[in-house]
């Protein structure tokens, strides 16, 4: 069904006036009311009366699916393909749309990033404007226009679209209102991001509204959901808005781990261990801007983890489009590599002594890193770690000596921004000083230090909280693995 009232919502962020939001977009409650316009329609029909309504488009032909003069507004876009669920075409595939007769598009977006979905894929989902459900695109986003509308699809890839549906409907007017803006869709893509350095998924000058996130996300692991977005208006050095965190910013929570669904303003449409595709529409809370906007995010904390990230920004904006960046050479998702384990010969896993462990203050837990960007530095992609309950508090591990001929070790400890900072001792030996465990990002810390007494095969490996660095952000304690050393 036609969501309406989202886009009344939508209709006022964006400065359409009353009649034409209260018209065939408009409230339920309107429907009864004279209708402004006339109804218009453009589609794929056969014109001869056949049924032969598909259009078929070779490689690097481009078609004009719209071409709309005078005023109006489009309220629905719907359309289906064959290759039905052809990667290729769904990325290579291009949208451009071009408003009141501007040589810039307003939208140039691959085919099936501009229905919210990434990595070329096609998957059920529905939401208050785009949805796809049961071989259907459609999108409801209304695109109001002053003077003329040219929608045109250009098949990139080295095969042809065997068939293609489309159906758009729209309303002549006589006039909208002259402060009306018109309806943006960008797409960008870093393949790999840059480390140290936010993703960008829009920057753009004038003034609009900002409406809506499409983002889509592929790595090694799923680390780089740490990323927090951070958005800057009018000018603003410091960001007008920073988040928590990629998946809180999508209105979910711990790494997505309930899996996938679609609500109207926001979803989760692909999860996997490498990837993720998910939306956010700001139709309650669109984000206004007089001069400028720069909507930026994180690829993990500190922009540390290496990705491929690729976005839609959905905005209405007033004036001629801008020219918007141009297209990557290579819009086919990337294969992200499987990540190594590490393993280290006579290594003791911390983990596998969790079930032993003596605790005087705070709980331990077994932390699967390979979720984690640098999951690779951990062996078996495993850790134990502790919250320790306050200053002194304790956690001893007995560690199995297999070579009775050992006299040292290394205690590979788990560095990051919210470490603490302990005192380390085996069999009594203890490491010189302080550890301390604080890092800007996570990482890993080897302490060698001699073999104490011993039970027979058995050591004890003690460790006592102390407290924190000033600049750390907690107070855990992660042990990767104890290597015996002769």
């Amino acid at each position: 069904m036609k969501p309406i009232l989202p886009l009344i919502l939508l209709a006022g962020a964006i400065g359409v006036g009353t009649n034409l939001a209260a018209g065939p977009a408009g409230f339920l409650g309107s429907l009864a009311e004279p209708q402004p316009g006339r109804a218009m329609h453009a589609s794929s029909t056969d014109r001869a009366g056949m049924n032969g309504d598909a259009i078929f488009v070779a490689p690097g032909q481009t078609i004009t699916l719209l071409d709309a003069k005078g005023a109006g507004c489009i309220h629905r876009f719907w359309m289906t393909l064959a290759p039905r669920t052809d990667v290729a075409i769904l990325s290579q595939a291009i949208l451009r749309i071009y408003w009141d007769g501007d040589t810039n598009p307003s939208v140039e977006c691959p085919l099936g990033a501009f229905f919210g979905v990434g990595f070329g894929e096609q998957r059920d989902y529905i939401s208050a404007v785009l949805s796809e459900t049961s071989g259907g695109y459609n999108c409801y986003w209304p695109m109001p226009y002053h003077t003329g509308a040219r929608w045109t699809l250009t098949n990139g890839a080295d095969h042809p679209i065997s068939s293609f549906y489309y159906n758009i409907d729209y309303t002549a007017l006589d006039s909208v209102p002259a402060s009306t803006r018109v309806f943006h869709a960008q797409f960008r893509r870093e393949d790999p991001t840059h480390p140290g350095r936010n993703y960008t998924i829009l920057d753009t000058e004038g003034a609009g509204t900002y409406v809506g996130t499409a983002l889509f996300m592929s790595g090694k692991a799923l680390y780089f959901l740490e990323g927090n977005e951070a958005v800057y208006v009018d000018g603003a050095k410091t960001p007008s808005i920073l988040g928590t965190g990629t998946e809180d910013y999508f209105g979910s929570g711990w790494y997505f781990d309930r899996g996938t669904y679609s609500a109207p303003y926001h979803g989760l449409v692909i999860k996997d261990e490498h990837r993720v595709s998910a939306y956010r529409w700001h139709i309650p809370d669109p984000i206004p801007y007089t001069k400028s906007i720069r909507f930026t995010i994180e690829h993990g904390t500190g922009d540390g983890i290496e990705a491929d990230y690729s976005s839609v920004a959905y905005f209405y904006q007033a004036g001629p489009a801008l020219p918007p960046p141009p297209l990557p050479a290579n819009l086919l998702p990337s294969k992200p590599g499987t990540m190594r384990v590490l393993e280290i010969p006579g290594a003791v896993e911390a983990e596998s002594l969790v079930g032993a462990a003596v605790i005087k203050g705070g709980g331990a837990w077994v932390q699967d890193m390979g979720n984690w960007g640098y999951g690779e530095l951990w062996s078996k992609h495993l850790a134990l770690f502790w919250s320790p309950a306050g200053g002194g508090s304790t956690l001893t591990l007995p560690v199995p000596l297999k070579d009775s001929a050992a006299r040292t070790a290394t205690v590979r400890m788990v560095t990051g921004p919210n470490c603490g900072t302990v005192r380390i001792a085996l069999g009594g030996a203890a490491a010189p000083g302080f550890v301390d465990l604080y890092a800007p990002s996570e990482g890993v810390k080897e302490v060698s230090l001699p073999l104490g007494e011993r039970t027979g095969d058995t050591v004890l490996l003690k460790l006592t909280y102390v407290g924190n660095n000033a600049a750390s952000v907690g107070s855990l304690v992660g042990i990767d693995a104890i290597v015996p050393h002769r």
